[in-house]
């Protein structure tokens, strides 16, 4: 039976229960993380927990585990829920149980839960022929740097991409690419890599992180630049990057092909560099 971990205890997912004041539940007042776990080694995992403790003091909330612990959670978690097999960690804390009230509350002892589930990895067919995307106009809130757990902006920008039969909806901000609604983006012009450089417009993705890396330690040509949606429409390719979906082309966007319309020669040469990078694991 899947395991999960909530305030100090491991238990099965099926008997986890909060309180319906706490306010994740309520106003949507917490953070998360999901973190990638290869054959029981939690992949890049100081980089997310880096990450979780900027969530918690853009949100003004106390870290309520040091990274020892954090580490020790995570892997039992692991550990416990078949670690031969590739999983998808997710990590959620959250202010805690309290009077409704906008206000924060004093000496509330935050809500701290974990799970894991199988990383349902993109079909081989997918992979070969990449995905349709269409752009939309951003309208989530100004600190999307925070890895916030109020999701509705970018659960209604992906249901829009998923009812015109798309995958995902790459975003713009001021005649800007910002990010997809659940992924970071990068495009490739005349065998350039660009990517929007970190603001708060944008999450600070991890695997975003771990293609630069690679790109520039294998002398491939990359900039953390502006992307205009006339160069995004114009492109040569167009990837999208998630720990979930680690680094996949799009080859249609607002239903016109993305160059001859399959995956590039770069996103091939950048994919092979990350299989080859987990392998390392």
């Amino acid at each position: 039976m899947t395991q999960c971990y909530l305030n100090g205890e491991f238990l099965a997912l099926d008997q986890a229960k909060i309180s319906v004041l706490d306010r994740g539940f309520l106003l949507g007042d917490g953070v998360y993380e999901v973190i990638p776990a290869y054959h029981g080694k939690l992949f890049r995992l100081q980089d997310h927990l880096k990450r979780l403790q900027n969530s918690l003091h853009g949100i003004r909330l106390k870290n309520p585990l040091s990274t020892e612990q954090w580490s020790d959670v995570l892997q039992k978690l692991v550990n416990q829920n078949n670690p031969e097999e590739d999983q998808s960690v997710y990590l959620q804390v959250t202010r805690g149980v309290a009077k409704r009230d906008h206000a924060f509350p004093e000496n509330t002892a935050a809500t701290v839960f974990a799970m894991s589930n199988p990383i349902k990895y993109p079909t081989p067919d997918v992979i070969q022929n990449g995905v349709a995307a269409i752009t939309l106009q951003d309208n989530r809130w100004l600190r999307c740097h925070i890895k916030a757990i109020a999701l509705l902006p970018n659960v209604l920008l992906r249901q829009q991409a998923v009812d015109e039969g798309v995958d995902e909806a790459i975003l713009l901000r001021d005649g800007l690419v910002t990010e997809g609604a659940a992924s970071n983006v990068f495009v490739v012009k005349n065998n350039t890599i660009c990517t929007p450089p970190q603001s708060p417009d944008l999450l600070p993705g991890i695997t975003r992180d771990v293609v630069l890396e690679l790109a520039r330690s294998n002398d491939l040509y990359i900039h953390e630049c502006p992307i205009s949606e006339a160069e995004l429409i114009t492109a040569d390719e167009i990837w999208l990057s998630s720990s979930t979906k680690e680094v996949l082309a799009v080859t249609e966007l607002n239903k016109k092909k993305v160059g001859d319309g399959k995956p590039g020669a770069v996103w091939k040469t950048i994919s092979s560099l990350y299989k080859a990078y987990k392998e390392k694991l």
